[in-house]
């Protein structure tokens, strides 16, 4: 599910909440445009840590409610990485993509193989299975790691 919604500057994030009858603040500015900037995949306790040096202010609760809105306007996926925490993953991706993630580090690297999106749906297809969505993630330990 491709995310329709890119934020260009401070209009189109005030028209969007706006849209969804929500009002913007400086704070809530603040945290939309570090996640959805950012290519990462950021734990609530990460995007916290990252937007309160930028502003002392953000409590950790506005994080939370911030992310989870962003998931339910489908701006922002939740993950779960075989851990504890909840990751959440920009949906302004250009792509379908899957996640290599290291049991050391916990990097977690996302690729993308045309070649595993057509054996699985030549599988789908043989046992006669409509996929509807799909997550590939594979464990194991990345470069630097394997050292």
């Amino acid at each position: 599910m491709k995310c329709n919604f890119k934020i260009r500057d401070k209009t189109s994030l005030d028209n969007f909440l706006k849209k969804e009858g929500r009002k913007n603040s400086a704070k809530r500015n603040l945290i939309i445009n570090s996640f959805l900037l950012d290519d990462r995949h950021y734990s609530i306790e990460e995007l916290y840590q990252r937007v309160k040096k930028l502003n002392p202010e953000i409590s950790f609760s506005t994080v939370y409610r911030t992310l989870k809105l962003l998931t339910a306007w489908g701006l922002a996926y939740e993950r779960r990485f075989d851990e504890k925490n909840i990751r959440f993953e920009p949906a302004h991706q250009a792509e379908h993509h899957d996640h290599f993630v290291c049991l050391k580090c916990g990097e977690i690297l996302e690729f993308n193989d045309p070649r595993i999106e057509k054996l699985q749906e030549k599988v789908a297809k043989k046992y006669d299975f409509a996929v509807l969505r799909h997550k590939l993630e594979l464990y194991g330990y990345c470069r630097r790691c394997q050292k």
